[in-house]
């Protein structure tokens, strides 16, 4: 396994992220413990969840097998860089009309107890904000950032799926308040969702920003299994989405064949090519899957092979404005 700093924090973290949505939901808790264990051999210290996981009624319970898995001992806490997301709806019926989603130092602090219980544990390295929320200050966000951080219930701050401008913002707001500031943000981009280069990308490498990238499979189209579908694969399987991709994905599934590699493994080292990138976050459902992934940070894809990459999954063109003006 390969490391990185996370943005401009002293914390490393593995080139692969665990990301845990599918735990209770297509993958039980005994294969779920048996996939963190195999990640946490492999050399993955850096895993991923989010406490509305489980989702609806059963938010929260991914957490909870996480917690479960940690509660085994054997230094599993210890050998783990633990990031969780809150911002959803936790429909506690106690928080009343502060059950909606958002953000707020109110929700900070309910969610983030939330999470220590279910993890079963006293710290968690990376919180993140799970979405922007403009109706929030970056006073009140950072007041209570700030507190957590003193009590030793967080390491570091991350955000989720923010613009550009609101990772600038956020920057800015922090150093006002003399605090480092947002470490991370996870966000989708892959082969089939490149719009992340014209501001999001530059905007996070400016500012000392580690990108985590969430569906760098775009939900198993770039899988392989979206031309040959498998059991199982339901996003991966969806005709229309198929039918959209069909020329680009033929195209692909056959530049992976001269390489000798995996559409799946391509796509994934893909991500890691982009300088601001930290990791993407590899999602399995079964061992194998997981095991079937850890060769990406061996994998070395040449000039020409990402010339062809550009033609096949054509960017936006660049950074702003020079992508879209002169």
């Amino acid at each position: 396994m390969r490391y990185s700093y996370l943005g401009r924090s002293g914390l490393k973290v593995s080139k692969l992220c665990l990301g845990t949505m599918n735990f209770g939901v297509d993958t039980e808790e005994k294969d779920a413990f048996r996939i963190m264990d195999a990640a946490l051999d492999a050399g993955i210290n850096f895993f991923d969840t989010a406490n509305i996981y489980g989702w609806g009624e059963n938010a929260g319970r991914t957490e909870e097998i996480i917690g479960r898995w940690f509660a085994q001992g054997g230094g599993r806490r210890e050998k783990v860089v633990l990031a969780t997301k809150f911002y959803g709806d936790m429909s506690d019926p106690l928080d009343g009309p502060n059950s909606e989603a958002g953000l707020s130092g109110y929700k900070l602090r309910r969610h983030l107890e939330g999470s220590l219980r279910r993890l079963q544990t006293d710290h968690i390295e990376l919180y993140q904000m799970h979405h922007v929320d403009r109706n929030v200050s970056w006073d009140e966000l950072w007041e209570g950032f700030r507190v957590a951080i003193g009590q030793g219930k967080i390491g570091y701050v991350g955000s989720s799926n923010f613009a550009g401008r609101d990772l600038v913002k956020a920057q800015y707001e922090a150093k006002n308040q003399r605090m480092l500031g947002l470490v991370s943000e996870q966000h989708k981009y892959s082969l089939l969702c490149r719009l992340p280069e014209l501001e999001v990308l530059p905007a996070a490498e400016e500012h000392g920003i580690g990108v985590i990238a969430w569906s760098p499979l775009d939900g198993g189209l770039l899988s392989g299994h979206a031309l040959k579908p498998v059991a199982g694969s339901k996003r991966a399987n969806n005709p229309e989405r198929v039918e959209k991709h069909r020329s680009q994905l033929e195209a692909f599934e056959g530049l992976c064949k001269e390489l000798g590699e995996s559409e799946a493994n391509v796509a994934l080292t893909w991500t890691l090519v982009q300088p601001a990138m930290t990791a993407p976050i590899i999602g399995p459902r079964t061992l194998e899957q997981l095991e079937g992934a850890l060769r990406v940070v061996d994998i070395a894809l040449s000039d020409e092979t990402l010339r062809r990459l550009d033609e096949i999954f054509p960017g936006p063109g660049g950074h702003a404005p020079n992508a879209y003006a002169w």
